[in-house]
Formats: structure tokens, C-alpha cells, sequence
């Protein structure tokens, strides 16, 4: 199987939505929208990519930073396609992006019940300390 890897743009929302809504670790919620994702990849250009067979996308991650420090998050790989190095691919183009504009350090944000995201992370050799809790202000 040959794919490849490629900036993220909004004309590959509507496959990457689908892509998300079969992935059990990623959950949705209404930042998710069009126009939000729209934003969020304005902001981060050049950060966010997506994996594509022919023309369906079939891994996706959203990478972003705060000027010191990246954050990934929404990974997600076609169950199809797993255990064929695409979401290490995917976390590596990440990595290497945010290297390029001098972000050396990197959170990957995950439901710390997705026992699936930590044993992929630990495969491709990322350790972790669970350290952090996220808080929002309810909508």
C-alpha cells in the first residue's frame, strides 16, 4: 500500500470529520466545527497533516503550538490501515515541523482512558509522566 503524507487544508474537512467520528479515541466537540478547524489551520499553517491512499484520508493529526511548546492532538489512522508506520509518520512530520520553527519540546493530548494512543506512543519509543489535567470553562 503506498500513501502519502500532506499538509492538512480545509478541502480534506469533510474526509477527516469521517475519520474522526470512527476513531475511538478522538472525541468531538463543537471546536470541532468547519469554521473552527478552518481557524485552527490558519494559525498553524504548515503543521497539521493528513495521510492519503489515492484520494481518501485515511490518517490524520492536528499540531499546533504556543510558541514554546507543540501540541498534538485528534490522531487518528483508518483501522484498515494501522501497524503500516502511518501514525508514526504522521507524529514524525509533526515533530519535524515544530523543530523547524525552533519548538523542541511536545505534548501529545489524549483521554488517558485510550489505552490504544498509549501503547502506540510507547511503541514508537515517546515516554510520558501523566502530569497535567486539562479544565474548561462549560459552554
Amino acid at each position: 500500500m503506498e500513501y502519502v503524507i500532506e499538509e492538512m487544508f480545509l478541502s480534506h474537512f469533510e474526509q477527516t470529520m469521517q475519520l474522526w467520528r470512527i476513531s475511538d479515541g478522538v472525541r468531538l466537540k463543537s471546536v470541532d466545527s468547519r469554521k473552527t478547524i478552518e481557524r485552527f489551520l490558519e494559525r498553524n499553517s504548515g503543521l497539521s497533516y493528513v495521510a492519503i491512499d489515492d484520494t481518501k484520508v485515511i490518517g490524520a493529526v492536528l499540531c499546533s503550538h504556543d510558541g514554546r511548546i507543540g501540541y498534538l492532538t485528534h490522531l487518528a489512522v483508518h483501522p484498515e490501515y494501522r501497524r503500516q508506520g502511518i501514525g508514526r509518520s504522521l507524529v514524525g512530520r509533526c515533530f519535524y515541523a515544530l523543530m523547524s520553527i525552533s519548538i523542541s519540546q511536545c505534548a501529545l493530548m489524549m483521554m488517558e482512558e485510550d489505552q490504544n494512543a498509549i501503547n502506540f506512543l510507547k511503541k514508537i519509543a515517546i515516554a510520558g509522566r501523566i502530569e497535567m489535567m486539562m479544565m474548561k470553562k462549560l459552554e
